[in-house]
C-alpha cells in the first residue's frame, strides 16, 4: 500500500510540476546541418597518422613522405628544419572518398628568430598528390582547397601575421603569391600560431554542398576559436589529402604532430513525426511526456485496485493460494476453482 500510495504521489507530482518522465537530450546547435544533424564521426585510418608514424621497414602504409621532411618516430614529421630553402611534404597514398568529413591536424611552427620567420605551411585537398613546387612546397594552379598558415607577409595588408586563409584552385590560375593571395582567399583570420605555449591544432570540417569550417586551438587546451566559415563550397571528387612547407631566406621549423581523420555521419531528412524526439519542438515532446504519464498512472491505478480486491476477498475469507490474481477467474469474481457461491 504504501508503494502503491508512493508511485501515485509520484505520477500526480510530476502531472502537476508538468515534468517530463524521460528528457531527451536537445540536439547541438552548432552540428545542425540544414534540417539534418551530424550524428557521428567515424575515424579514417587511412588518413590519420600518429607516433611512431612509420613500421619496422621505415614506412607507412597509408603516407609518404619527401622532400626535406624527416621523421623522429617520438615526436613530429619535420616538413622542414630551420634552415634556408627548406622544402617537405606527407601526403596520403589514398584520396579521401567521404562526403562528409573533419580534418584535425595537431602542428608546431617555431623557430630561433622572434620578428624575421617564414614561409609557412599548407594543408592540402587537391587532386594531385606528392608534387613539390613553389606554393608552399607544393604545385601551383592545383585543383582543389588549400588551407594555409602563412607566417611571412610579402607585402603590406591591414591584417595582421601569421594569416590563415582557404584559397580554391582550378587547375589553371596560378597563386598570387606576391600579395599573399589576398584577393583569392575564400575566408581568412589571423592568429598567432607561432611558438605557443600549448598544442596548436587546425580543425577543417567539410560537409558536402553544405559548408567548410576551420577552427584553430593556439590560445589555451581545448579551447577552439573559431577562424571562418565558407558556405557553398564545393572539392574535386576524392580528392587527396596532404601537407607541405617551405622556407626562403627566412625560416622555421614546420612539424605535423598527429592527423585525426573522420567521417562524418549525418541523420536522415527530419520527418514530421520526428518532432515527437525533439523536447525543444511546440509540444511534440510534451505530448509524448503525458501520454508516458497516463499509461504510469494507470499501472499504478491498476495496482491500487488489485491490493483492495486481495484486501477484501482476505476479509472474507477466500483470498487462497490464488491471491488476488490467482487461480481460473480467481481475484474478479471468476468461477475458478478457490471462488465460493454461498459468499455472493
Amino acid at each position: 500500500m504504501i508503494a502503491t500510495s508512493s508511485c501515485l504521489k509520484l505520477a500526480f507530482s510530476a502531472l502537476l510540476l508538468g515534468l517530463p518522465l524521460q528528457v531527451n537530450a536537445a540536439a547541438d546547435p552548432a552540428l545542425t546541418v540544414g534540417n539534418r544533424t551530424i550524428e557521428r564521426m567515424v575515424q579514417l585510418r587511412t588518413h590519420s597518422i600518429y607516433a611512431p608514424y612509420i613500421d619496422q621497414d621505415l614506412q607507412n602504409r597509408w603516407w609518404d613522405f619527401g622532400g626535406d621532411a624527416y621523421i623522429n618516430t617520438n615526436k613530429h614529421i619535420r616538413l622542414t628544419r630551420a634552415r634556408p630553402s627548406q622544402m617537405g611534404w606527407l601526403w596520403s597514398r589514398l584520396p579521401v572518398t567521404a562526403a562528409n568529413f573533419e580534418v584535425e591536424v595537431e602542428f608546431k611552427i617555431g623557430g630561433d628568430s622572434t620578428h624575421l620567420y617564414g614561409d609557412g605551411m599548407a594543408m592540402w585537398l587537391a587532386t594531385q598528390r606528392a608534387m613539390p613546387g613553389p606554393v608552399f612546397g607544393s604545385v601551383d594552379e592545383f585543383n582543389g582547397i588549400m588551407i594555409v598558415i602563412d607566417t611571412f607577409a610579402n607585402s603590406r595588408h591591414s591584417y595582421s601575421f601569421p594569416r590563415i586563409m582557404a584559397i580554391k584552385g582550378d587547375g589553371q590560375t596560378k597563386y598570387d603569391v606576391a600579395h599573399d593571395g589576398d584577393s583569392q582567399a575564400l575566408g581568412s583570420c589571423s592568429a598567432n600560431v607561432r611558438r605557443t605555449n600549448v598544442a596548436t591544432k587546425l580543425k577543417v570540417t567539410y560537409l558536402k554542398d553544405e559548408y567548410m569550417d576551420v577552427s584553430i586551438q593556439y590560445k589555451a587546451w581545448d579551447e577552439w576559436t573559431p577562424c571562418f566559415r565558407v558556405t557553398n563550397v564545393s572539392l574535386p571528387i576524392s580528392p587527396f589529402l596532404g601537407f607541405s612547407s617551405l622556407t626562403g631566406e627566412v625560416f622555421d621549423a614546420h612539424d605535423i604532430i598527429a592527423v585525426t581523420t573522420s567521417s562524418a555521419i549525418l541523420s536522415s531528412a527530419a520527418r514530421p513525426r520526428d518532432r515527437l524526439k525533439d523536447p525543444r519542438g511546440s509540444g511534440g515532446a510534451t505530448s509524448l511526456s503525458f501520454t508516458k504519464l497516463f499509461l504510469f498512472v494507470a499501472a499504478c491505478g491498476l495496482g491500487w485496485y488489485g491490493y483492495k480486491q486481495y484486501n477484501l476477498r482476505k476479509r472474507r475469507g477466500y483470498g487462497g493460494p490464488g491471491g488476488a490474481f490467482g487461480g481460473i477467474g480467481g481475484g474478479f469474481g471468476g468461477a475458478g476453482p478457490w471462488s465460493s457461491s454461498k459468499n455472493f
